[in-house]
Protein backbone atom coordinates (compact mmCIF):
# COMPACT_ATOMS: atom_id res chain seq x y z
CA UNK A 1 0.00 0.00 0.00
CA UNK A 2 1.30 3.43 -0.91
CA UNK A 3 1.00 5.73 2.10
CA UNK A 4 0.74 9.37 1.11
CA UNK A 5 -1.82 11.96 1.94
CA UNK A 6 -2.57 15.59 1.35
CA UNK A 7 -3.54 17.34 4.56
CA UNK A 8 -6.99 18.66 5.41
CA UNK A 9 -7.07 20.00 8.95
CA UNK A 10 -10.36 20.21 10.82
CA UNK A 11 -9.78 23.83 11.77
CA UNK A 12 -7.33 26.59 10.79
CA UNK A 13 -4.53 27.51 13.15
CA UNK A 14 -4.68 30.69 15.20
CA UNK A 15 -0.94 30.59 15.76
CA UNK A 16 0.89 29.41 12.66
CA UNK A 17 0.94 31.83 9.70
CA UNK A 18 -0.24 30.74 6.25
CA UNK A 19 -1.98 27.65 7.65
CA UNK A 20 -4.52 27.12 4.91
CA UNK A 21 -2.01 27.44 2.10
CA UNK A 22 0.55 25.11 3.68
CA UNK A 23 -1.92 22.52 4.91
CA UNK A 24 -3.25 22.26 1.39
CA UNK A 25 0.24 21.85 -0.03
CA UNK A 26 1.91 19.52 2.46
CA UNK A 27 2.21 15.88 1.47
CA UNK A 28 3.26 13.20 3.95
CA UNK A 29 4.81 10.25 2.14
CA UNK A 30 5.84 6.98 3.73
CA UNK A 31 9.28 6.00 2.44
CA UNK A 32 8.86 2.56 0.91
CA UNK A 33 11.16 2.26 -2.10
CA UNK A 34 14.95 2.23 -1.93
CA UNK A 35 15.07 5.57 -3.74
CA UNK A 36 12.65 7.19 -1.29
CA UNK A 37 14.60 5.90 1.68
CA UNK A 38 17.96 6.99 0.28
CA UNK A 39 16.61 10.49 -0.33
CA UNK A 40 15.68 10.74 3.34
CA UNK A 41 18.96 9.21 4.55
CA UNK A 42 20.79 11.87 2.55
CA UNK A 43 18.60 14.60 4.02
CA UNK A 44 19.44 13.35 7.51
CA UNK A 45 23.14 13.53 6.76
CA UNK A 46 22.99 17.08 5.42
CA UNK A 47 20.91 18.28 8.37
CA UNK A 48 23.03 16.57 11.02
CA UNK A 49 26.28 17.68 9.39
CA UNK A 50 25.13 21.30 9.30
CA UNK A 51 24.46 21.31 13.05
CA UNK A 52 27.61 19.37 13.92
CA UNK A 53 25.79 16.26 15.09
CA UNK A 54 27.68 13.83 12.83
CA UNK A 55 31.10 13.64 11.23
CA UNK A 56 31.68 13.88 7.51
CA UNK A 57 31.41 10.54 5.77
CA UNK A 58 31.94 9.22 2.26
CA UNK A 59 28.50 7.58 2.26
CA UNK A 60 26.73 10.89 3.06
CA UNK A 61 23.76 9.09 4.56
CA UNK A 62 22.40 8.42 8.05
CA UNK A 63 20.39 5.30 8.82
CA UNK A 64 20.16 2.81 11.65
CA UNK A 65 18.71 -0.56 12.59
CA UNK A 66 15.31 0.93 13.44
CA UNK A 67 14.49 2.28 10.00
CA UNK A 68 13.13 -0.97 8.61
CA UNK A 69 11.53 -2.43 11.71
CA UNK A 70 7.87 -3.44 11.38
CA UNK A 71 6.85 -1.00 14.13
CA UNK A 72 8.45 2.00 12.39
CA UNK A 73 7.18 4.44 9.78
CA UNK A 74 9.63 6.85 8.11
CA UNK A 75 7.95 9.80 6.43
CA UNK A 76 9.12 12.49 4.08
CA UNK A 77 7.35 15.83 4.41
CA UNK A 78 6.94 17.50 1.02
CA UNK A 79 5.86 21.07 0.40
CA UNK A 80 4.97 22.07 -3.15
CA UNK A 81 6.33 18.70 -4.23
CA UNK A 82 9.76 19.17 -2.63
CA UNK A 83 11.16 17.10 0.25
CA UNK A 84 11.85 19.53 3.10
CA UNK A 85 11.81 17.44 6.27
CA UNK A 86 11.46 13.94 7.63
CA UNK A 87 10.38 12.14 10.78
CA UNK A 88 10.41 8.51 11.83
CA UNK A 89 7.59 7.23 14.01
CA UNK A 90 8.08 4.11 16.13
CA UNK A 91 5.23 2.58 18.10
CA UNK A 92 6.16 0.75 21.29
CA UNK A 93 3.98 -1.84 23.01
CA UNK A 94 4.54 -4.50 25.66
CA UNK A 95 5.28 -6.98 22.85
CA UNK A 96 7.25 -4.72 20.54
CA UNK A 97 9.90 -2.66 22.32
CA UNK A 98 12.52 -1.75 19.74
CA UNK A 99 13.22 1.92 19.03
CA UNK A 100 16.07 4.35 19.52
CA UNK A 101 14.52 5.82 22.68
CA UNK A 102 13.84 2.38 24.12
CA UNK A 103 17.50 1.52 23.63
CA UNK A 104 18.89 4.75 25.05
CA UNK A 105 16.35 5.22 27.88
CA UNK A 106 15.19 1.67 28.48
CA UNK A 107 15.24 1.94 32.26
CA UNK A 108 12.53 4.60 32.00
CA UNK A 109 10.41 3.22 29.18
CA UNK A 110 10.38 -0.54 29.74
CA UNK A 111 8.54 -0.37 33.09
CA UNK A 112 5.79 1.61 31.36
CA UNK A 113 5.61 -0.95 28.58
CA UNK A 114 5.41 -3.67 31.24
CA UNK A 115 2.22 -1.96 32.43
CA UNK A 116 0.74 -2.25 28.96
CA UNK A 117 1.14 1.35 27.85
CA UNK A 118 1.40 2.33 24.19
CA UNK A 119 4.20 4.80 23.46
CA UNK A 120 4.78 6.79 20.27
CA UNK A 121 8.47 7.51 19.73
CA UNK A 122 9.23 10.13 17.03
CA UNK A 123 12.89 10.32 16.02
CA UNK A 124 15.21 11.46 13.23
CA UNK A 125 13.45 14.81 12.91
CA UNK A 126 15.47 16.63 10.24
CA UNK A 127 14.88 19.49 7.81
CA UNK A 128 16.66 20.54 4.62
CA UNK A 129 19.17 23.07 6.03
CA UNK A 130 18.76 25.86 3.49
CA UNK A 131 15.37 25.38 1.87
CA UNK A 132 13.51 24.93 5.15
CA UNK A 133 14.28 28.51 6.12
CA UNK A 134 11.55 29.63 3.75
CA UNK A 135 8.97 27.90 5.92
CA UNK A 136 9.16 28.68 9.67
CA UNK A 137 5.98 26.60 10.03
CA UNK A 138 7.81 23.43 8.96
CA UNK A 139 8.57 22.16 12.50
CA UNK A 140 4.86 22.25 13.32
CA UNK A 141 3.90 20.49 10.09
CA UNK A 142 6.50 17.81 10.74
CA UNK A 143 5.71 17.22 14.42
CA UNK A 144 2.06 16.95 13.40
CA UNK A 145 2.89 13.40 12.27
CA UNK A 146 3.60 12.46 15.89
CA UNK A 147 0.23 13.81 17.00
CA UNK A 148 -1.54 11.88 14.28
CA UNK A 149 0.27 8.72 15.40
CA UNK A 150 -0.66 9.31 19.04
CA UNK A 151 -4.27 9.77 18.01
CA UNK A 152 -4.37 6.76 15.72
CA UNK A 153 -2.70 4.35 18.13
CA UNK A 154 -4.43 5.76 21.23
CA UNK A 155 -1.04 6.39 22.81
CA UNK A 156 -0.56 6.85 26.53
CA UNK A 157 2.73 8.67 26.06
CA UNK A 158 4.29 10.74 23.30
CA UNK A 159 8.07 11.11 23.33
CA UNK A 160 10.58 13.55 21.92
CA UNK A 161 14.36 13.10 21.77
CA UNK A 162 15.60 16.67 22.12
CA UNK A 163 18.91 18.47 22.44
CA UNK A 164 19.12 20.71 25.53
CA UNK A 165 18.90 23.96 23.56
CA UNK A 166 15.61 22.87 21.95
CA UNK A 167 13.83 21.59 25.04
CA UNK A 168 12.32 24.97 25.88
CA UNK A 169 10.44 24.93 22.56
CA UNK A 170 8.92 21.52 23.23
CA UNK A 171 8.07 22.48 26.80
CA UNK A 172 6.42 25.73 25.80
CA UNK A 173 4.64 24.66 22.66
CA UNK A 174 3.83 20.98 23.12
CA UNK A 175 3.74 20.81 26.94
CA UNK A 176 6.45 18.16 27.11
CA UNK A 177 8.40 17.52 30.30
CA UNK A 178 11.98 16.30 30.56
CA UNK A 179 11.98 12.76 31.94
CA UNK A 180 15.66 11.94 31.29
CA UNK A 181 18.64 14.26 31.22
CA UNK A 182 20.75 14.48 28.05
CA UNK A 183 23.07 11.62 27.24
CA UNK A 184 25.11 10.66 24.20
CA UNK A 185 23.14 8.74 21.62
CA UNK A 186 24.74 6.14 19.31
CA UNK A 187 25.87 7.77 16.08
CA UNK A 188 25.45 11.38 17.23
CA UNK A 189 28.10 13.75 18.55
CA UNK A 190 25.80 15.85 20.72
CA UNK A 191 23.79 14.59 23.73
CA UNK A 192 20.00 14.44 23.68
CA UNK A 193 17.49 14.24 26.48
CA UNK A 194 14.14 12.48 26.59
CA UNK A 195 10.97 14.52 26.86
CA UNK A 196 7.43 13.21 27.10
CA UNK A 197 3.82 14.23 27.35
CA UNK A 198 0.88 12.25 28.68
CA UNK A 199 -1.18 12.29 25.50
CA UNK A 200 -4.67 11.77 26.97
CA UNK A 201 -4.05 14.60 29.46
CA UNK A 202 -2.55 17.19 27.12
CA UNK A 203 -4.24 16.24 23.85
CA UNK A 204 -7.07 18.76 24.00
CA UNK A 205 -4.86 21.54 25.34
CA UNK A 206 -2.47 21.23 22.40
CA UNK A 207 -5.31 20.93 19.88
CA UNK A 208 -6.99 24.02 21.30
CA UNK A 209 -3.73 25.95 21.08
CA UNK A 210 -2.74 24.61 17.65
CA UNK A 211 -5.83 23.43 15.75
CA UNK A 212 -3.65 22.51 12.77
CA UNK A 213 -2.48 19.50 14.80
CA UNK A 214 -5.94 18.02 14.40
CA UNK A 215 -6.51 15.42 11.71
CA UNK A 216 -9.27 13.29 10.30
CA UNK A 217 -9.64 9.56 10.90
CA UNK A 218 -9.25 9.05 7.16
CA UNK A 219 -5.92 10.87 7.07
CA UNK A 220 -4.57 8.91 10.02
CA UNK A 221 -5.71 5.61 8.54
CA UNK A 222 -4.11 6.39 5.17
CA UNK A 223 -0.77 7.05 6.87
CA UNK A 224 -0.57 4.36 9.54
CA UNK A 225 -2.92 1.50 8.71
CA UNK A 226 -1.22 -1.78 7.92
CA UNK A 227 -2.73 -4.97 6.64
CA UNK A 228 -2.96 -8.12 8.72
CA UNK A 229 -0.38 -9.87 6.58
CA UNK A 230 2.27 -7.35 7.64
CA UNK A 231 4.55 -8.21 10.61
CA UNK A 232 3.31 -5.50 12.98
CA UNK A 233 -0.35 -4.61 13.30
CA UNK A 234 -1.93 -2.60 16.08
CA UNK A 235 -5.67 -2.17 15.99
CA UNK A 236 -6.33 1.44 16.85
CA UNK A 237 -9.90 0.84 17.96
CA UNK A 238 -9.13 -1.95 20.42
CA UNK A 239 -5.53 -1.11 21.36
CA UNK A 240 -4.68 -4.75 20.68
CA UNK A 241 -1.20 -5.11 19.24
CA UNK A 242 -0.17 -8.30 17.46
CA UNK A 243 3.06 -9.57 16.04
CA UNK A 244 2.36 -11.82 13.08
CA UNK A 245 4.79 -14.73 12.83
Amino acid sequence: MKHSTKVHAEAPSRVIPRPTELLNQVDYRLAQTSAEKEEIYGLRYRAYLREGAVKESVEQRVTDQYDDLPNSWTFGVYLYGELLSSLRISVLTSEWRQSCSAEAFGEILHPRLDRGEVIVDPARFVAEPDKAKRFPELPYLTVRLAYMACEYFKADLGLAIVRPEHQGFYRRVFLHETIAEPRLFPGLLKPVGLMAADFPTFRDKVFDRYPMMRSSAFERRMLFERTHDEPFVIAADTRAATIVP
